[in-house]
C-alpha cells in the first residue's frame, strides 16, 4: 500500500535567496540609521554640572549643534569648520552659522532667530574657543542670541 500521496514531479522547492537579500538590506538600513542619529555629537568629555536639566530634544525640530575639541577645532556633523592651525580663518564657521540662522524660527518682534544654538565643548577646552563661537554668533547676518552650553550630569552617590 502506497501512503505517499504527493507526486515527485509536481514537488516545488522554496528559493530563499530573495528573503536573505531583504534581511541583509534591512540590517544595512538599520546600521546606517543608527549611525546618523549620533552624527551631530562628537565624542567629548563634557564638564559636570551640579544643577542641570536632562536634554530631551524634539527629533522633528531643527537643532544646530557645534562641537569644540580640546585643541580648539570646531566640528559640525563630523565636518571641520575651524582649524586652530589657521587662527584667523573663521569664514567657514560664519557661513555655517549664517545658514543656521536662516533656517531657525524667527522671533516676530525683532526678526532674530528664536531657537538656541547648542555649543558642546570638552571639559578641558579653553574658554577662549567657546568665546570665539559666541563672538561669531553676533555678526550681522547671523545674530544668534540664544546659546545653550552642554554639560554632563553629576553622578549620584548610591547609598
Amino acid at each position: 500500500m502506497n501512503l505517499n500521496k504527493h507526486d515527485p514531479m509536481t514537488e516545488m522547492e522554496m528559493d530563499m535567496t530573495p528573503m536573505i537579500d531583504v534581511v541583509f538590506l534591512l540590517i544595512i538600513f538599520f546600521m546606517v540609521i543608527t549611525d546618523m542619529t549620533q552624527a551631530d555629537l562628537e565624542d567629548l568629555k563634557l564638564p559636570v554640572a551640579q544643577n542641570a536639566t536632562a536634554d530631551k530634544p524634539n527629533p522633528d525640530e531643527f537643532r544646530p549643534i557645534v562641537n569644540i575639541k580640546i585643541d580648539g577645532s570646531i566640528l559640525v556633523k563630523r565636518e571641520l569648520l575651524f582649524d586652530p592651525e589657521n587662527e584667523d580663518d573663521y569664514k567657514v564657521l560664519r557661513e555655517y552659522l549664517s545658514d543656521v540662522a536662516r533656517r531657525m524660527k524667527k522671533e516676530k518682534a525683532s526678526g532674530l532667530p528664536d531657537e538656541p544654538l547648542l555649543i558642546r565643548a570638552d571639559e578641558n577646552t579653553s574658554f577662549k574657543h567657546i568665546q570665539k563661537v559666541m563672538e561669531q554668533c553676533g555678526y550681522a547676518g547671523i545674530q544668534i542670541w540664544k546659546v545653550q552650553l552642554a554639560a554632563a550630569e553629576a553622578k549620584k552617590d548610591k547609598p
